[in-house]
């Protein structure tokens, strides 16, 4: 299948319109065109500095705009993260995310956020981070302390978008891509489904997604978890199916790439999140909390993985399907 970089915001909605099981046939195909189908890459993902954020975004706990039960704390001291790196390769992960609450790193910081990725890129993880906003020049420094993944997501569409953020652009968030593509770091970008986008917002962040100068190679599709205190606490839950619909159309138009079953999982049943596997998802985070958020334990992920007959992704599996 040739990469495209080209789609239209018809051509996408019009994916979104198909009947369900042909827009699953669709995707089911394209996934096993350059994945195992019964392999799932697991990441766990820890929060080495949380809450106290100045942004503004309406969904997030963390931000020190609201009143929320989240207190900020300060950046985990080196050999803490170590520890939870550890115990996240013992229990099957092949990726380790570390997130803090920033708008961007500061630079009195970057020495101690830059030996965590080395030291955790040590012990044979693949390593992650996602800290606000970057310079071109934080991200060669990341770059060059090994960091392979670089979360920004642009949560959702640009026309729904200063509905959810208004402390940081959207094309801020396009800069920070550029300069993680331009380091030669791997980009982990995707968005947020239930926060009252239309399904049209939904096909304009795909499309923004898919034609950028390089896919993300790890494409997070989160459901929101509404946050106690946040603007958007009492939206209502989405439909299951209109999101099995978005990794879907996230699968057929971004065939190489990791997309992840992200936030929101705790609250789906198995038959959900099979539906979402068979869809073209084949990445998850493991552990029972994802920064602030519940997330579903690690014997509830080995049983429903049994039930499914699906198995954890190597890192060597991992790099082998991204080289294809």
């Amino acid at each position: 299948m040739t990469l495209r970089h080209d789609w239209t915001k018809p051509e996408v909605e019009a994916l979104f319109a198909l009947p369900l099981n042909e827009l699953l046939f669709r995707a089911a195909t394209v996934h096993r065109t350059h994945f195992d189908p019964s392999e799932v890459q697991i990441s766990q993902l820890c929060s080495i500095k949380t809450g106290g954020c100045p942004e503004d975004c309406n969904y997030c706990s963390q931000s020190s705009k609201f009143e929320t039960p989240v207190k900020a704390t300060k950046l985990m001291e080196v050999e803490k993260v170590l520890a939870d790196a550890r115990a996240a390769k013992a229990a099957g992960a092949s990726r380790f995310c570390m997130g803090a609450a920033w708008r961007n790193p500061k630079d009195r910081d970057m020495e101690k956020v830059t030996t965590m990725i080395r030291e955790v890129k040590a012990m044979g993880l693949e390593t992650c981070a996602t800290l606000g906003m970057l310079t071109p020049a934080q991200a060669l420094e990341l770059a060059h302390a090994g960091l392979d993944y670089y979360n920004h997501n642009l949560d959702t569409s640009e026309e729904f978008y200063g509905e959810i953020i208004t402390t940081r652009t959207y094309q801020d968030r396009l800069d920070t891509l550029a300069s993680v593509r331009d380091a030669g770091m791997k980009t982990c970008c995707g968005g947020i489904m239930g926060m009252g986008e239309s399904v049209a917002d939904r096909a304009s962040m795909l499309v923004t997604l898919a034609n950028l100068p390089a896919h993300p190679e790890s494409v997070p599709i989160n459901l929101l978890i509404p946050a106690d205190g946040t603007p958007l606490a009492g939206n209502p839950r989405i439909d299951g199916i209109e999101f099995v619909r978005t990794i879907a159309v996230a699968r057929i138009l971004m065939p190489h790439s990791f997309v992840r079953l992200s936030a929101g999982r705790e609250g789906m049943s198995a038959e959900l999140q099979a539906m979402c596997f068979f869809a073209g998802a084949n990445s998850i985070f493991v552990g029972e909390k994802l920064l602030t958020a519940a997330n579903p334990d690690v014997d509830s992920d080995k049983a429903l993985f049994a039930k499914l007959g699906l198995k954890p992704m190597s890192i060597a599996g991992t790099e082998s399907a991204q080289a294809a």
